[in-house]
């Protein structure tokens, strides 16, 4: 099929400060060129995005989608350590069906504020690849380590097994990685299995670290180094792409150390504000030339998964705090949820940006808004004004998924009744 998005104003996300009117040819799943219509495209349909901002869809590079369930629950507690007391006790119990039931909720929640690609940590991962498969989204699935390397290697493997039929049916929508927890959960052996796996399959290592000050003292104290010198000193980063989650508490000597590595560091603002974690000095790490992407957490952590809100705090925070005093503006914000996204999970040249013969992930930002008016700078719009609901349309290899806010592959009324019910019984366990 032929899709046509005529007399958008377009952020294509390939150079700094561009956006320009014009159309977009989609052609099957990918895009078939972007700026003027080319005579030979005729369309099998037509958006008219004469209202509308069209850029690439956002990533959200650190998640855990099914979190949903303890959503507004054991809220304000002081530190990450006491949170995750009161956590793990209640993720301990949930099945594979609260885990699919939680996925959709999840995926209707990214889809609603415009992503189209995530990268999960969580149990259960077969679960909510099916989710995936159901909603039409993209997703680097991690299967995670938690715990000794006995306590895992078996049903490591048994989900491997799980997930091939998923990554098979999913047009290429799909692909496994590995997620060993954090230093604080996994030992020596579990990170070092995560490595060898990771270089062996050419996946990504996708780990927690130096997220609060806590972890980086004991992990001083017991090893004498910090965290990223301490993955570093048993072999687990070396030469594998590794997705950084948090690093809210990184030396200068270490920001040193990861530009030598493939790595991306995860920006997760809201997460690190509300459970009292720190402020990353993100400016600093954008400077530095790291690649950094941008991260809900999970929804019981955030509070939610919306990705457009999780932009404009990570705006603000990088003009407040700025240790070099280089302020994030709103492209780098922009790119470190669509480009840098795409890079930190070695999607980069399928999608996070508008260009011929990438894949078709766009959004459709409606401008028609009190809010929004005058637009004068998208780029400014889309970070410091944009709200999720704004985003009317969104498309995933070319597929719709939403239009005028209308789900096309979940009922939302069904999947939110499920979870109600879900998390009811999960309360009587």
């Amino acid at each position: 099929m032929k899709l046509l998005i005529s007399n958008a104003l377009i952020v294509p996300m390939t150079e700094q400060g561009l956006s320009f009117h014009g159309d977009i040819g989609i052609d099957g799943k990918h895009i078939a060129f972007v700026g003027s219509n080319d005579p030979s495209f005729i369309p099998d349909r037509i958006i008219d995005g004469s209202s509308y901002i069209a850029m690439p869809a956002l990533v959200n590079a650190h998640t855990h989608l099914s979190m949903g369930l303890m959503r507004n629950y054991k809220d304000d507690l002081p530190t990450l350590q006491a949170w995750l007391a009161e956590i793990f006790p209640i993720e301990n119990k949930l099945s594979e069906k609260d885990i699919l039931l939680a996925s959709r909720l999840g995926l209707v929640e990214l889809i609603q504020s415009g992503v189209t690609t995530f990268a999960d940590m969580y149990f259960h991962p077969q679960a909510t690849a099916e989710a995936v498969l159901e909603a039409g989204l993209r997703a680097s699935i991690s299967m995670t380590l938690f715990g000794s390397l006995e306590e895992n290697k078996h049903s490591f493997f048994e989900r491997e097994k799980l997930l091939g039929p998923y990554v098979d049916r999913s047009e290429g929508r799909i692909q496994i990685d590995c997620a060993p927890h954090a230093i604080y959960t996994c030992p020596k052996e579990t990170y070092q299995f995560a490595h060898s796996w990771a270089k062996d399959h050419q996946a990504v290592l996708h780990t927690h670290l130096s997220e609060t000050q806590m972890e980086v003292r004991e992990c001083v104290r017991e090893t004498g180094k910090t965290p990223l010198e301490y993955l570093l000193d048993i072999g687990s980063l070396q030469d594998v792409k590794s997705l950084l989650a948090h690093c809210v508490h990184l030396t200068d000597s270490e920001v040193g150390l990861l530009r030598s590595l493939d790595c991306s560091i995860v920006h997760n603002p809201s997460s690190n504000c509300k459970l009292s974690s720190g402020i990353a000095p993100v400016s600093t790490y954008v400077q530095s030339g790291l690649n950094v992407a941008l991260g809900t957490d999970g929804a019981s952590s955030n509070n939610n998964l919306n990705m457009v809100e999780e932009m404009h705090i990570a705006s603000l925070l990088g003009k407040v705090y700025t240790p070099t005093g280089h302020k994030l503006h709103p492209y780098d914000v922009l790119d470190m949820a669509t480009k840098a996204g795409a890079k930190a999970l070695g999607l980069d040249g399928k999608i996070g940006q508008l260009k011929a013969g990438m894949e078709a992930d766009i959004i459709l930002v409606d401008v028609h808004k009190s809010h929004l008016t005058p637009l004068n700078d998208p780029f400014s719009a889309l970070v410091y004004a944009t709200q999720a609901s704004d985003v009317d349309t969104v498309l995933c290899q070319g597929r719709v998924l939403m239009q005028g806010r209308n789900l096309m592959t979940l009922d939302h009324d069904q999947v939110i009744r499920d979870v109600q019910e879900s998390w009811a019984e999960v309360q009587q366990r």
